[in-house]
């Protein structure tokens, strides 16, 4: 009968076996990652690393994640290097990873893809976001190397296109370790400057020449940029995350110069034709304003105090002509009335019977009509139709 141990012993004993296996240390196991964890106080990362039919339970300590140069991921196929042992405790063997490598892919593209989809969460390239080129600037910085055949390229379209605008220079290295922090710094600088526009440019490189402009740094100091950037680096298949977090990519640095400045023909074709649209608007303008002051004139004349004067004349002959008109009328109207009293008196005159042989007889200018105001020896006055004669009373009867 075989001797007894404890569980604990057992596990113990296991793990100095394994632990003295020369085949079980600096052990690759290719796999697929599975439940990816990095414990948050410890910094531990725990994971499995399975196949189609099998897992393997893997650890990999602070340290040594620390010296990742990429996140892993769930479903990630990779390489994992370590030590293979027992955890006591569990009772389960598993892998102390020292290294891990992506199978397929480079870590520097992971790390790549990683590091876009992050900035893409931030909102970096959010084309919402993106700022207008200026079409005519008066300033344009260029961050590059001053040795650069791109910022000669630069140069020398910016001065054919349009030579009025200022070019200032904010030099930077564009490939090495250092590159990364002289771009941030220049492209501050350039931010500062009162530039209307930014070029970052570089010329064409191997990927790992311009892995720089893929630096998470160096796309930020681009976001933060408040003066429009313009990308240009590498040939115009290149495309980095500055690219993408820049206002614009330019396919070549030659095409960012010809993409800020405007084309002094343009704008001597612009001037042309607003030089014409502003005759023309002024002609039109002018003859509003002479037919303005034609329609002023008109009204003037209309209201006017000669004009005036000139109605006031003619309703005073008009209501002049009804007047008389109305008196002329009215006179005709009296005239016939009058011939229609005259009528009537002289039907009523006295003088009418004189003349069918009747007299007046007046004492003291008064008609005698009674014979009891006369006395003999009275002087009376006799009105005949033709004349009169004087008498005196000689008898009352």
């Amino acid at each position: 009968m075989s001797s007894v141990i404890t569980v604990s012993q057992l596990n113990r004993y296991l793990a100095s076996k394994l632990r003295s296996d020369l085949k079980l240390k600096g052990i690759a196991v290719k796999g697929e990652i599975s439940n990816f964890n990095i414990h948050y106080k410890s910094g531990h990362a725990y994971f499995t690393v399975k196949d189609s039919s099998s897992a393997l339970k893997a650890v990999m300590f602070s340290s040594s994640v620390s010296r990742l140069k990429f996140v892993p991921e769930d479903g990630m196929s990779v390489l994992v290097m370590g030590n293979i042992e027992v955890y006591e405790r569990d009772g389960v063997y598993q892998i102390i990873a020292t290294e891990i490598a992506p199978l397929g892919v480079g870590v520097m593209h992971v790390q790549l893809e990683q590091t876009k989809k992050k900035l893409e969460k931030m909102g970096v390239f959010d084309l919402a976001t993106k700022k207008k080129i200026p079409l005519v600037p008066k300033k344009i910085a260029v961050v590059t190397s001053l040795t650069a055949a791109a910022l000669q390229d630069i140069i020398h379209i910016a001065e054919r296109r349009y030579p009025v605008c200022n070019i200032e220079v904010y030099p930077a290295q564009v490939q090495g370790t250092a590159a990364a922090q002289t771009i941030c710094k220049a492209l501050s600088a350039a931010d500062k400057s009162g530039a209307d526009t930014i070029i970052l440019a570089r010329g064409g490189g191997s990927s790992e020449d311009l892995m720089v402009f893929n630096d998470e740094a160096v796309a930020l100091a681009v976001y933060a940029c408040n003066t429009p950037v313009i990308s240009a680096v590498g040939h115009e298949t290149d495309t980095t995350l500055a690219d993408y977090a820049a206002d614009m990519r330019a396919p070549t640095p030659s095409a960012a110069a010809e993409i800020a400045t405007p084309d002094k023909a343009d704008i001597l074709n612009a001037v042309r034709l607003l030089r014409q649209k502003l005759d023309k608007a002024m002609e039109l303008k002018l003859d509003k304003a002479v037919s303005q002051i034609e329609s002023c004139d008109k009204l003037l004349k209309l209201y006017s105090p000669e004009k005036r004067l000139e109605q006031s004349e003619k309703a005073v002959c008009d209501l002049e002509k009804r007047l008389s008109q109305i008196m002329e009328r009215r006179l005709e109207k009296l005239s016939v009335k009058l011939d229609g009293y005259v009528s009537s008196l002289n039907m009523l005159s006295p003088f009418n019977i004189l003349g069918r042989g009747y007299a007046i007889v007046q004492k003291d200018e008064s008609v005698v009509d009674s014979v009891s105001m006369l006395n003999v020896g009275d002087e009376v006055d006799i009105k005949l139709s033709d004349g009169s004669v004087s008498a005196k009373i000689t008898f009352v009867k």
